[in-house]
């Protein structure tokens, strides 16, 4: 259950900072790193692919952590059906007055489907004892394509050898626009160090099956996020901790902090079985990618709804939101929990029903 909480607040989170009533108003927290650094957002999104990565040891496990065709079939499969959903989120609402030869390929949703497949391959082709020598491979040889292909700034938004890639493979037209020239944070060569992420989730699935409900679990999970932080932030002293080009060192840093929240979630309700406040979270931990693309859809829905010369979005904020608050940043932050709270609503019908939609 501890896994369950932590997944639904994540997704929780991961709403709240992606849906403020206004950009102009945000708490600093709830603001991503300009570049390098990371934030309390920065650490959202390598969360979720952490935790995907321990659940994928349970899910694997009903295959024995075997390669077979049948395997490799539902991975590939839920691979494609993540994917899919990511693509209709880039194109939605728009599907038929949208230039196509702009439209953005990659997303978060994509990320996760190719880091969470090439994770599950390489745990099914790797002896278990060696997931952690891959992982080092992994992390290494992405320091080394950064460092020795990129630019004279090699760490920069403009000379970065992940842009680079991206740029050769999927076009400058089809890339994320956000950062002021094209540059997609979920782009393709930076999925590599992502799927680093969640190969250190799956490690801490085995620590924890392995040591069972005890403390040894939680002393275990601390021990081994304190020392993965302590190297990230050693590591950021030569490649940067940066979350749009997943640094090796991000990867680090941001799996230790995971693994230090799991073991703090495990105590209280997997030990100390302190479970009543956990049915919030569970709602979209139960669900936690459907959520997130309904979360997506809706958000995508008041942006495309017209009320006078705004939006529905606006609307909510300028009308609702913003006459309760002269300070306009909690307002932004009000606007952000309302629409957490509606996306729990829907959530909550599913889990009462116990309707899991699985990808």
């Amino acid at each position: 259950m501890s896994l369950d909480v932590f997944r639904g607040a994540t997704v929780a989170f991961m709403i709240i900072v992606n849906t403020p009533g206004t950009w102009s108003h945000v708490y600093a927290p709830l603001r991503h790193a300009q570049w390098h650094g990371c934030t309390p957002t920065d650490l959202v999104f390598p969360s979720f692919l952490f935790i995907s990565g321990v659940a994928m040891w349970y899910s694997l496990r009903k295959f024995n952590f075997e390669f077979s065709g049948a395997s490799l079939f539902r991975i590939l499969r839920r691979v494609l059906l993540i994917f899919a959903a990511g693509l209709f989120l880039n194109i939605f609402p728009h599907f038929f007055d949208r230039d196509y030869n702009t439209l953005r390929i990659m997303g978060v949703l994509q990320r996760i489907a190719l880091a969470w497949g090439l994770g599950a391959i390489l745990v099914l082709l790797i002896r278990r004892n060696y997931i952690w020598l891959a992982t080092a491979v992994i992390l290494f040889g992405y320091w080394a394509l950064m460092y020795f292909m990129g630019g004279t700034d090699p760490y920069s938004l403009e000379g970065n050898f992940a842009r680079t890639v991206d740029i050769a493979v999927l076009g400058e037209n089809h890339l994320y626009k956000g950062f002021g020239m094209p540059f997609d944070p979920e782009g393709l060569l930076s999925t590599l160090p992502a799927t680093a992420t969640v190969l250190l989730g799956f490690m801490a699935g085995g620590l924890i099956s392995g040591s069972g409900t005890s403390w040894k679990t939680p002393g275990w999970l601390t021990f081994t996020g304190a020392l993965l932080i302590g190297a990230g932030l050693l590591w950021g002293l030569y490649f940067p901790i940066n979350k749009p080009i997943w640094t090796s060192s991000y990867v680090l840093y941001a799996g230790g902090i995971g693994m230090i929240i799991l073991a703090l979630l495990y105590i209280i309700i997997d030990i100390w079985n302190l479970k009543g406040w956990t049915g919030f979270f569970n709602t979209f931990g139960t669900n936690a990618l459907f959520t997130y693309l309904l979360a997506g859809i809706w958000t995508k829905t008041m942006l495309a709804v017209k009320i006078g010369e705004g939006t529905l979005y606006k609307w909510i904020f300028t009308n609702i939101c913003s006459p309760l608050f002269e300070e306009q940043k909690l307002a932004s932050l009000l606007f952000a929990i309302i629409q957490v709270m509606i996306i729990w609503a829907f959530g909550y019908i599913l889990y009462r029903k116990k309707i899991i939609i699985k990808f």
